[in-house]
């Protein structure tokens, strides 16, 4: 079933493109996080331009973060203070990332770019990942109870002025923290199409010290904002947004959600982030040995 796909110019497999967010879906649900850190590396893996994966990606994350922030709100899993302050944050980075993105569309290096930060942040977080799982493991088979968590903000945030309460998430803090926070977040959502979850979440607790009930419904709220006004961005600058590649992938996505939420519920923690660490690392490696190989076309020219 071929689809033509107005912006990125170049016929695909709609039944591909649906299973290729139906498996972010699955991993979605399986891992609790974002599949949009996965989806641009696979549209750039099966063809499409990176600037047209990263911006219609964008907007997939939109539609799957949606159901969630209704369910975390209703369930008292979201501090909407502390949320608007990272929205607010994340605005003023996504406007940054506009800036970047059309600075280094005209410079010629936007596709180079997206694909480094994908080498750099997936391969840190997978290798970061892939270390706590096997120590999680290891303390299994030992028999060994995992260290108590602590839950305490990073020195640094406490050295900023201005602090303000956040009773649902139980800090004292200032609020320039969090907003720096949603500022770096709407920058990489802009650039590379991601959510951030995979950031947001583990900076949220260990940066902020955030109570953990309250972590993953106030990341997906500022995810779902950012993203929205990141696809406006990019539809009104960058000129990238496709659609109907985001329509395909949101198809599959949302069916994939529900599957893997399914499967997580049988299966061990510790296993599926093992699992997520090897998954995250095989694509940063893929994408570095991209950049290191000769393409098949050297020269391409643009239409005026």
């Amino acid at each position: 079933m071929d689809v033509y796909l107005p912006i990125a110019n170049l016929s695909v497999n709609g039944l591909v493109i649906v299973l290729l967010g139906a498996g972010t879906g699955i991993l979605s649900g399986l891992f609790g996080v974002g599949g949009g850190f996965l989806t641009t590396p696979l549209l750039i893996f099966y063809g499409v331009p990176p600037t047209v994966a990263a911006a219609s990606a964008a907007s997939q994350v939109t539609g799957a973060s949606v159901s969630g922030v209704f369910t975390h709100r209703k369930r008292g899993g979201l501090d909407m203070q502390i949320g608007l302050v990272m929205v607010a944050g994340g605005v003023i980075g996504a406007g940054i990332g506009a800036a970047l993105f059309s600075l280094l569309q005209a410079l010629g290096q936007i596709d180079t770019v997206i694909n480094i930060l994908y080498v750099l942040l997936l391969g840190t977080i997978g290798a970061l990942m892939g270390r706590e799982s096997i120590q999680a493991l290891r303390r299994q088979k030992g028999g060994r109870a995992p260290p108590p968590a602590r839950r305490r903000h990073h020195p640094l945030v406490a050295s900023l002025p201005l602090r303000w309460r956040f009773y649902k998430s139980g800090l004292y803090i200032s609020p320039l923290a969090p907003l720096l926070l949603g500022v770096v977040t709407g920058t990489l959502t802009m650039l590379m199409g991601v959510g951030g979850g995979f950031i947001l979440v583990p900076a949220m607790l260990y940066i902020l010290g955030m109570s953990a009930n309250v972590v993953v419904g106030t990341s997906l709220f500022q995810i779902l904002f950012v993203t929205i006004v990141a696809t406006m961005m990019h539809a009104l600058t960058t000129k990238a947004v496709d659609i109907v590649l985001a329509a395909l992938l949101l198809i599959g996505s949302v069916t994939g959600a529900q599957i893997g939420t399914r499967i997580a519920l049988t299966a061990k923690p510790e296993l599926l982030r093992l699992l997520l660490a090897a998954i995250v690392l095989a694509v940063a490696l893929r994408m570095a040995f991209g950049l290191g190989i000769r393409p098949d076309e050297v020269y391409t020219v643009l239409p005026l």
